[in-house]
């Protein structure tokens, strides 16, 4: 898919805040969410599933490292394999990458701020990327998007259980109160010694028998 492609779908992906669905199903979905305005319109020559570092470079992100993991479901909790995850977030400094993004902090060169991950036979997918940090006029959230077979695009943020600026935050808000533990998660201290963190957020997607529904 190209570069351009890629990013129409993701903001049309964005249009809608929260899905609901009338039909019968034994797991609630994870609710959409916007996109925002800095998917990058360029895509990182090093664009793998570890944020914190640069190919070719020696440094490594700001920030508290985190690895992210979880697991991509059906409603009947199915594994969904094979499918593309992105995710894309500010750096410690509060910075996107994207031209259109005008703070006055540097930005952390030797972070990668997007990555791409598929996931493996039991819908598992890892990320290394840093605890999210609050962005002006945000609390700290990461975006993320589920590609179901070149298909439009899922698209939801990930945010701190029990993140302070939660009940301040707009897109937050819009997520049904009876829902918002489903766009959450515990960053919680890691035993791994490369790490500073950890996280886990699992996705339940509406589709039926591998076939997307509405």
């Amino acid at each position: 898919m190209n570069k351009k492609r890629r990013s129409l779908l993701i903001a049309m992906a964005g249009f809608t805040v929260s899905s609901s669905s009338v039909v019968a199903k034994s797991l609630m979905t994870t609710p959409r969410q916007s996109a925002g305005p800095f998917y990058p319109l360029e895509l990182p020559l090093d664009d793998d599933n570890d944020l914190t570092s640069i190919k070719g470079q020696s440094g490594k992100a700001r920030g508290k490292i985190t690895d992210l993991t979880g697991r991509i479901i059906d409603i009947n909790g199915r594994p969904l394999s094979g499918l593309r995850i992105e995710i894309w977030q500010c750096d410690a400094n509060g910075r996107y990458r994207h031209p259109y993004e005008n703070a006055n902090n540097p930005i952390d060169r030797y972070f990668q701020g997007h990555g791409n991950t598929i996931t493996d036979t039991n819908g598992h997918y890892l990320f290394r990327t840093i605890r999210p940090i609050a962005y002006p006029g945000r609390t700290p959230h990461i975006h993320v998007a589920v590609f179901p077979n070149g298909e439009k695009p899922f698209v939801t943020q990930l945010y701190v259980k029990n993140e302070p600026g939660n009940s301040n935050d707009f897109l937050f808000k819009h997520v049904p109160l009876e829902r918002r533990h489903l766009v959450v998660s515990d960053f919680v201290t890691s035993s791994h010694p490369d790490t500073d963190m950890k996280a886990s957020f699992n996705i339940v997607l509406n589709r039926r028998d591998g076939t997307p529904t509405s």
